[in-house]
């Protein structure tokens, strides 16, 4: 049957030629088409053409098989049904069904629900997801842990290469550390390291991982697991993760673990700032002003699953983890160290008594050793004792220091070592007070140390000055008259160790 456009075209053009022939001719159709059309009073309708569905026998067997008690799926009623003669496909099944569920429902989607809105303080929602990420120049699968405060929506997040337990535990009490508090429920979803057994269909209660319960314990809050495959009952920490991944993972790389960590942290704290769509309030300011103050405490410490492994520090103040060595602060040197591993990159080190230090990242490579020059501070030389570099550096300081170097030489065997103790006046003096000095025992031939600190104690008693073109310098500098170099007491530079006579060559 031609459509309504063919049927008004005919009566139109019908109207002009008064000829079926002509008409016909006009619109490129046929003689017997234009008839049909001219002898339809009203314009056309489509008939859709009803096809006997192969199930249609099978219907009410469907209905009694998806109710109770039976609440067959759809897969094992298609196989029950080829039993009894079905020839089709199973496609027609499940939209039969799909109807059976919305009449049996009472017409109510499976999508609809409830929203519930927690009061301050009550729940903090818990995930994690999985992104390729680029770190340390390669791509690695690293794992991001958030929670959500679902009153405020302040959410955290931090990374890790790991997922087990020990790794899940420690994300939760790191991410409440960072919210400053704890809420009264935890919601979690279903994994092995915090939930054993979790049958919604039954009456029986959630069976959780007792690791998992003494965690809880421990931070003085309640686990709530969500029921399996329904992720709208914890949609709050859900929807976070694609933005994450839109507006920080893709087309960022990291040098570290710890770079990354450091800046989704950031990231997510200025997230924070921005109002959000449900709540229409800024997460932030929502937080601080009605949610942060009704937390409960955190606790003194992190629980943990393992007790922590123990290392005695070597002399060179290193610790052997794992064929690598990593220095830590020479005040530990003898000393038993505790350590642990997290998140598959992190070591913490702990004191005997369990006193958290500080943390290293973990090398990726084996036999590797890993120095932190700020870690020998305390014992570090402060002026070098290599005979060459005291050399390079008394030169570089200091103006008059070649012109020393040269002839002292000449007097003394080693001139380097009377160079050395000239820079160690360094916490004493400033550079341009020492090198005015070092020319003047250069031209009065008083380069020993001795001899030299007798320049230095008459200048600051007052019975010298210095050389004209220093004390030039000097007035474009503003000192007050308790600058340290200038008014110390005599006495201060009696010193207590003699000095061996200098020896002419």
């Amino acid at each position: 049957m031609k459509n309504l456009e063919d049927w008004a075209a005919v009566q139109r053009v019908y109207k002009q030629t008064k000829s079926k022939r002509a008409t016909a001719r006009l619109l490129g159709i046929s003689k017997n088409t234009v008839k049909k059309l001219l002898a339809l009073s009203e314009p056309p309708e489509y008939q859709r053409t009803e096809y006997e569905s192969k199930i249609n026998s099978f219907k009410e067997q469907i209905i009694e098989w998806r109710c109770e008690p039976c609440q067959f799926n759809g897969t094992r009623i298609f196989r029950e049904l080829k039993k009894r003669g079905y020839m089709g496909s199973i496609g027609p099944i499940y939209r039969f069904l799909k109807k059976v569920d919305e009449d049996v429902g009472g017409h109510i989607s499976k999508k609809a629900t409830v929203r519930h809105e927690s009061p301050v303080g009550d729940q903090a929602q818990f995930d994690w997801t999985e992104y390729d990420v680029i770190v340390g120049n390669r791509y690695r699968k690293v794992y991001c842990f958030a929670i959500i405060l679902a009153a405020s929506r302040k959410k955290a997040v931090c990374f890790s290469l790991k997922v087990d337990a020990e790794s899940i535990y420690e994300a939760i009490q790191e991410l409440f550390d960072h919210l400053g508090g704890v809420t009264l429920e935890l919601l979690i979803d279903n994994p092995k390291a915090l939930v054993i057994e979790n049958k919604p269909k039954s009456e029986d209660e959630v069976k959780y991982n007792t690791h998992a319960l003494m965690m809880a314990k421990h931070l003085g809050t309640e686990l709530n697991a969500c029921p399996c495959y329904w992720p709208r009952k914890k949609g709050k920490v859900e929807r976070p993760f694609s933005f994450i991944q839109e507006q920080f993972i893709k087309g960022n790389s990291f040098a570290t673990m710890e770079e990354l960590n450091h800046r989704g942290k950031k990231f997510v704290d200025d997230w924070c700032d921005e109002k959000h769509a449900t709540t229409k309030r800024i997460p932030n300011q929502h937080y601080l002003l009605e949610e942060k103050q009704v937390l409960q405490p955190l606790p003194a410490s992190h629980y943990r699953m393992k007790q922590l492994n123990k290392r005695i520090i070597s002399p060179d103040s290193f610790i052997s983890i794992d064929t690598n060595k990593y220095s830590v602060p020479v005040k530990y040197v003898g000393k038993t160290l505790k350590y642990r591993l997290i998140y598959g990159f992190r070591i913490e080190l702990y004191d005997s008594k369990e006193n958290y230090i500080l943390s290293l990242e973990q090398s990726e490579k084996r036999y590797d050793t890993i120095s932190n020059s700020e870690h020998y501070e305390a014992i570090a030389q402060k002026v070098s004792t290599s005979i060459p570099q005291i050399r390079r550096d008394f030169t570089g300081r200091f103006t008059n220091g070649g012109r020393y170097l040269e002839a002292a030489g000449r007097k003394f065997d080693q001139p380097t070592h009377y160079a050395r103790k000239i820079m160690e006046l360094q916490e004493l003096y400033d550079d341009h007070v020492l090198d005015a000095f070092i020319g003047v025992a250069v031209d009065e031939n008083k380069m020993d140390i001795k001899s030299f600190r007798s320049l230095l104690r008459d200048y600051n008693s007052g019975n010298r000055e210095l050389p004209l073109d220093q004390a030039d310098s000097l007035k474009e500098v503003d000192y007050c008259d308790d600058n340290p170099a200038l008014t110390r007491d005599c006495s201060y530079y009696d010193f207590a160790i003699e000095e061996e006579p200098a020896c002419n060559s």
